[in-house]
């Protein structure tokens, strides 16, 4: 479902004279239908800075992000703008650490969009936000809501159900728990395990070891680098 070849990523800091921060090289990586490949590595090593490049928010230097989209092999880090938007709405699907949303509009609206834009007609949207809020234990009066009112934790679930409902065959994690109780947390773990089952592909960043021990199948150590020109 998705393969990593050779991928390279710097930062140039045009404010410090062009100084060259090297964050990742030559990455390799290979995630299969139904698998949790999840990224480890020391604070710095690059593994949010992968994340986002395999979801096309960072530009890689140099390699290639091959995504299986479409019945066909898409190289990510050589698509058009308007490619990446399609391959996000119809495959590869990103929980962030943190919710970003349009200022007052309520939750349930804001999950049901993410429904939508995956092609999911309004009604059954508007169905299926309302139970995954549910059972990420946003219950229906807070779903009218709009999550600036919510706390961290609660504000983690919206994202969460916004990254799960759209049903891509590849979805990205970054620190899926990190906000959670033990209870709730629990039912993250059972949510990927589901994903899993129907064969989505799953790339995770996952501090919380019990968490990735329950949803990991294998671990990629990204190697850190860090280097100035």
């Amino acid at each position: 479902m998705l393969r990593v070849e050779h991928l390279a990523k710097d930062f140039t800091l045009h404010l410090q004279g062009g100084v060259r921060i090297g964050v990742l090289a030559d990455i390799g990586l290979t995630v299969a239908a139904g698998e949790c490949v999840a990224l480890t590595g020391p604070s710095g090593a690059g593994k949010s800075t992968l994340l986002r490049c395999l979801y096309g928010n960072y530009r890689a230097a140099a390699g290639r992000i091959l995504v299986r989209h479409d019945g066909a092999t898409v190289d990510l880090a050589a698509a058009s703008p308007r490619q990446v938007i399609a391959i996000r709405r119809q495959t590869l699907g990103y929980v962030s650490q943190f919710l970003r949303v349009v200022p007052r509009v309520p939750a349930g609206a804001i999950v049901a969009q993410a429904a939508m834009e995956t092609g999911m007609d309004a009604a059954r949207a508007a169905t299926e936000a309302a139970a995954l809020l549910a059972r990420l234990a946003i219950p229906p009066r807070l779903q009218a809501l709009p999550p600036a009112t919510f706390s961290g934790g609660e504000q983690q679930r919206v994202n969460l159900a916004r990254g799960f409902i759209g049903g891509h065959p590849i979805l990205l994690l970054d620190e899926p728990t990190a906000s959670l109780d033990a209870a709730n947390a629990a039912g993250v773990v059972a949510m990927v395990h589901e994903a899993k089952a129907r064969g989505v592909a799953i790339v995770c960043i996952c501090h919380d070891i019990a968490v990735r021990d329950a949803i990991a199948d294998r671990c990629f150590a990204v190697p850190a680098m860090q280097e100035a020109a």
